[in-house]
């Protein structure tokens, strides 16, 4: 199985459009079209469920890379497509069913869209003849097996192969000024939009934004356990996002759901984000400290320091990524999908008012801003030391607020959009004194380790020093940010 990550952007051209002149911005020309036909098969679910949780499944003739093809979403608008090469059968390859077999819940997968695409395709070089990036000009017709509905649009595609962002920033101001628009991400979104729309409403009154909320995170969660499960830093990472979401709806607006079914939900979430959590501490903190090293004088770096902590993360790593894969194999983690599948897609028996969810938002946000003024208070009166565990929880408390409030947001007010925002850079500052507080502690015992091997431990000490210098400096930035955070105009909608 070959992998790649493609980034690209993709744009809607209107009746008319012409392709502007591209040979600007380090693109010293574009080579003759290559003309391609196209033809692709997606499989799904009946529910679904992949192209609901960002995930597309397809068999394509046609093109340099004819093949099986598995897309998974990926950081920064990237994609991740996991290729197999063609073979007679029509039957997804095990391996690639293996990767979704969380968001399948185990149900075969069919047929449900042709996609049959004639492209044009431009090569943009630069001054040397590299590849930057490819162009594509798409004639698309999309077809809905189980709806026989068939939709026809054109649309452009830019790919970076040897480019950056900064090339694809401007290829695409010039298409834009030359009337093309922002596009789907995914062929497949448009041919069973009708059908994904009707799969996803769930009438549930003031509840729903609540309901759609935990959807789309329980979603996210499915989507990037290929990409977790591959140990992909960005992939652990968005994975452990989707769980802390669920376990923060959950309790923030818990009365929706039977009271036993519901936290039973977040004690298992908490299992599964605790072994997300030992692959991402470990990838996180081994480079933390590897560019710590670097930064010190030669001078001051005494003993093979880098190359010690770097063999015990990589150790760790390795440890809680099999712990990890174990745990996404489990029947365990099968039967946590499943209920949550219960959950969000169920009217809860409950019937709320819109001033009720609002309180219960107001209610997470109050608490944090209470949990916050008691750590502040214990630092000015009891000189507690910045470790003070009172700042972790005002942290963990700051990020349930912020997720009660991305219930708002995701329902399009621009109030919770903006709260949301100030609590971000308040709750940054609390995550970024915790990884202090944490890599103190990394410190300590890797220092204590390498004094037992009569170890020259004078660099631990330094690195320590840092850290407490930097942990207390963030503390002294808390109360303005604080402020920041409480402004009145963010907050009167709450009420």
């Amino acid at each position: 199985m070959r992998t790649v990550v493609e980034r690209e952007r993709k744009f809607e051209s209107p009746d008319g459009f012409r392709m502007p002149d591209l040979s600007h911005d380090g693109i010293a020309a574009l080579d003759e079209p290559a003309l391609f036909k196209l033809d692709a098969t997606y499989y799904d679910t009946p529910e679904l469920r992949l192209t609901r949780g960002a995930l597309a499944l397809r068999r394509r003739t046609g093109g340099a890379d004819a093949g099986w093809h598995l897309k998974v979403g990926a950081a920064g608008g990237a994609r991740t497509e996991h290729q197999r090469a063609l073979t007679k059968s029509t039957s997804p390859p095990r391996d690639l069913m293996g990767l979704v077999q969380a968001a399948t819940r185990g149900a075969t997968v069919e047929p449900v869209a042709r996609i049959e695409t004639r492209r044009r395709e431009w090569r943009l070089l630069g001054a040397d003849g590299a590849v930057l990036a490819t162009l594509a000009d798409d004639a698309v017709v999309g077809h809905d097996l189980v709806d026989d509905r068939r939709v026809a649009w054109h649309e452009i595609e830019v790919e970076l192969v040897e480019g950056d962002e900064d090339l694809l920033d401007a290829v695409e101001r010039r298409l834009r000024r030359a009337g093309a628009r922002p596009g789907s991400p995914a062929k497949i979104h448009r041919v069973l939009g009708e059908r994904l729309d009707v799969l996803t409403a769930i009438d549930a009154g003031a509840a729903t934004p609540v309901l759609a909320y935990a959807a789309a995170h329980r979603d996210d969660l499915v989507a990037h356990e290929p990409a977790a499960r591959a140990g992909d830093v960005d992939g652990v990472h968005d994975m452990r996002v989707a769980v802390r979401r669920l376990r923060s709806t959950f309790r923030s607006f818990r009365e929706l759901w039977d009271a036993g079914r519901v936290d039973g939900v977040r004690a298992e979430l908490k299992w599964l984000g605790e072994q997300l959590g030992g692959v991402r501490d470990a990838q996180v903190m081994g480079p933390r400290l590897a560019k710590a090293v670097r930064r010190e004088p030669a001078e001051l770096v005494l003993g093979p320091v880098a190359a010690d902590l770097s063999e015990r993360f990589a150790a760790d790593e390795a440890a809680a990524l099999l712990a990890l894969r174990r745990a996404l194999t489990s029947r365990r983690y099968a039967t946590l999908l499943s209920t949550l599948d219960e959950l969000v897609e169920t009217p809860p028996a409950m019937r709320v008012s819109p001033r009720w969810v609002n309180r219960r938002i107001h209610k997470a946000v109050r608490r944090a801003d209470s949990l916050l003024d008691t750590a502040l208070e214990r630092q000015a009166e009891r000189d507690t030391g910045d470790d003070d565990p009172a700042l972790h929880e005002a942290r963990k408390a700051y990020k349930r607020g912020r997720y009660a409030v991305e219930v708002r947001k995701l329902a399009g007010d621009k109030n919770a959009r903006k709260l949301v925002r100030g609590l971000r850079g308040l709750q940054d500052l609390l995550g970024d004194h915790q990884d202090s507080v944490i890599t103190r502690q990394v410190l300590r015992e890797t220092a204590v380790q390498a004094f037992g091997r009569k170890a020259n431990t004078f660099t631990y000490g330094l690195l320590y020093a840092e850290q407490v210098a930097h942990g207390r400096a963030l503390v002294r930035a808390l109360p303005a940010a604080q402020a920041k955070s409480r402004r009145r105009k963010l907050r009167r909608w709450l009420r």
